[in-house]
C-alpha cells in the first residue's frame, strides 16, 4: 500500500465521502410534489439546490415568529403565477410585497375581467421582425408567449381613473404604499361587483390580508405613467420616500426575518437593503433567478455576497435556486406548503 494512504485505504487528506453519498432519485405514480422534492435530496446538481431551497422555506414559513418579505420581479402575473401569489397572502405565509408596477398593472387588468393570451414568439412563416410588427397592426403586445390585447390598457386607465385615482385627489403626496392600498380596494370592489370569473388577485389579496405592498419603481410600468398623467390635473403625486420607513419599522419589529427573492431588480435589492438600517439582519432567504453572478449586477448577485453587507445573518439558512422562476416557484411554494399544512 501507497505512503499516501492509511491501514483502510483512505488518503489521509481526503474528505470523508462516506457519510454523505450520492443517491438516485426515484419518481413513482402518485407522489406529491413534496414528495419530488424530498427526493431530489439524493441528487446532484440544480435537484440539490431545488431540495435545498424547499428545506429553507418550509423552515421560514413554519417559524410563526418570522417576518417573511417576498419580492416579485419579472412578468410573474403575465405568465399565470398570480394565484400562487395571491394564494401565498391570503393563506397567511406573506407579511409584506415588494413588486414591480408592472406585476401589478396587469393584476389589476385581470382583476377587472382582462385576460393574457398564449401567443408564440415567432411565426415560422415570418421573421420575427415582420412577427411582432403584425402584432403591432393588430394592436397586440406580447410578453415572450404572452398575448395580451391593447384595449385592456385603455379598461385600465378607465378603472384607476374611476376606482383609484378619486380616493386619493386631494391629499397631495401620498405613498406608493398607499396606492397600492387603494388599488387592492377597488380591484376587490370591481371584481366582486362586476362578477368577474377570474380572482381579485394580488393587490385584492394584499388589501383584504392587510399586507402592505412596496413598488420602489412604480415609475417604469404603466401604473406609474397613468399615476403622473392624473397628477398633471389633480391634487396628487407620490413620495418616493415614504414607504421606507413602514419597511424598515416592519424590519425592526421582526423577531426573525426571512426573505423569498423571485427575480431579481429593484425589487430583490429594496427588500434586502432594509436590513442595512436595522440592528439584525435576515434569517431565512430563497432566491429563484437566472441572473448570472458574473455580470456583478445585483440582480444576479449571490446571497453569500449579501451577507458580506450585512443583509443576511452570519449563520442564516440560505438557498438559491438557478431557474424559470415560473418552473420554480411553484413547485418551491407547493412542497413548502405540503410540509407546513
Amino acid at each position: 500500500m501507497s505512503d499516501d494512504h492509511d491501514e483502510g485505504g483512505h488518503h489521509p487528506c481526503r474528505e470523508e465521502f462516506s457519510e454523505d453519498p450520492v443517491g438516485h432519485t426515484r419518481t413513482s405514480a402518485g407522489m406529491t410534489v413534496g414528495e419530488l422534492v424530498e427526493a431530489y435530496g439524493d441528487a446532484g446538481i440544480g435537484a440539490a439546490d431545488v431540495h435545498e431551497a424547499g428545506d429553507v422555506l418550509a423552515e421560514m414559513f413554519g417559524n410563526e415568529d418570522c417576518t417573511v418579505f417576498l419580492s416579485l420581479a419579472g412578468a410573474m402575473v403575465p405568465a399565470g403565477m398570480r394565484r400562487v401569489v395571491s394564494d401565498l397572502i391570503r393563506d397567511g405565509y406573506v407579511d409584506a410585497l415588494v413588486t414591480t408596477g408592472a406585476n401589478l398593472t396587469h393584476d389589476t387588468i385581470e382583476a377587472i375581467g382582462g385576460k393574457h393570451h398564449h401567443g408564440r414568439t415567432h411565426d415560422p412563416e415570418k421573421s420575427p421582425r415582420e412577427h411582432d410588427e403584425g402584432l403591432r397592426d393588430e394592436e397586440v403586445d406580447r410578453i415572450y408567449n404572452v398575448y395580451l390585447p391593447q384595449e385592456h390598457f385603455a379598461e385600465f386607465e378607465g378603472h384607476l381613473r374611476a376606482e383609484v385615482f378619486p380616493d386619493l385627489d386631494g391629499e397631495g403626496a401620498v405613498s406608493i404604499a398607499e396606492l397600492c392600498t387603494a388599488l387592492g380596494r377597488a380591484n376587490a370592489e370591481v371584481n366582486e361587483r362586476e362578477g368577474i370569473a377570474e380572482d381579485a388577485g394580488v393587490a385584492a389579496a394584499a388589501y383584504e390580508a392587510d399586507v402592505p405592498i412596496y413598488c420602489p419603481a412604480v415609475q417604469d410600468s404603466v401604473l406609474g405613467l397613468q399615476a403622473w398623467m392624473y397628477g398633471q390635473t389633480a391634487d396628487f403625486t407620490l413620495d418616493a420616500l415614504a414607504d421606507m420607513t413602514e419597511l424598515t419599522d416592519l424590519a425592526f419589529a421582526a423577531d426573525d426575518a426571512g426573505c423569498l427573492l423571485v427575480g431579481g431588480g429593484v425589487p430583490k435589492n429594496f427588500t434586502l437593503q432594509t436590513m442595512l438600517v436595522t440592528p439584525r439582519a435576515y434569517d431565512y432567504a430563497v432566491q429563484v433567478t437566472m441572473d448570472p453572478e458574473a455580470t456583478g449586477g445585483l440582480s444576479g448577485a449571490t446571497l453569500e455576497e449579501a451577507r458580506s453587507w450585512g443583509k443576511l445573518e452570519r449563520d442564516a439558512r440560505n438557498a438559491s435556486v438557478y431557474g424559470d422562476a415560473t418552473v420554480m416557484l411553484p413547485l418551491l411554494v407547493a412542497a413548502a406548503r405540503e410540509r407546513v399544512e
